[in-house]
């Protein structure tokens, strides 16, 4: 399958670049595993203490570096969690924060059309 452009809606603006399906399917994976660190440190019992979860640490490598970051652990729910996104090339670079939500769309999106 040849790559398309997958589209990141971002708080304000968007980015667009060349993303192999695979690897989407691997950050939807990623994202995944998240979710479920994140419903894990947002149930909290009086008196114990909360295990701290990993963060999540994608990275690709391709037409653009991407990577993405969030940490679990500051998160209150999975609906208010946020993302850092990393977009650079030899060109540009563009760290920004973007909506876990909005984030999980997107890629659901993209991987539509495959």
């Amino acid at each position: 399958m040849s790559p398309n452009n997958l589209t990141l809606n971002l708080v304000e603006g968007s980015v667009s670049f060349r993303f192999q399906a695979e690897s989407a399917r691997d950050l939807q994976a990623a994202i995944a595993q998240l979710m479920t660190r994140l419903k894990t440190s947002s149930v909290k019992t009086p008196g114990v203490k909360a295990t701290p979860q990993p963060p999540l640490e994608y990275r690709y490598t391709g037409d653009v570096f991407l990577e993405i970051f969030c940490n679990p652990n500051i998160w209150a729910t999975p609906f208010a969690a946020k993302v850092l996104i990393t977009v650079r090339d030899t060109n540009i670079r563009l760290t920004t924060e973007a909506e876990l939500t909005r984030l999980i769309e997107d890629l659901n999106q993209y991987l539509e059309q495959f």
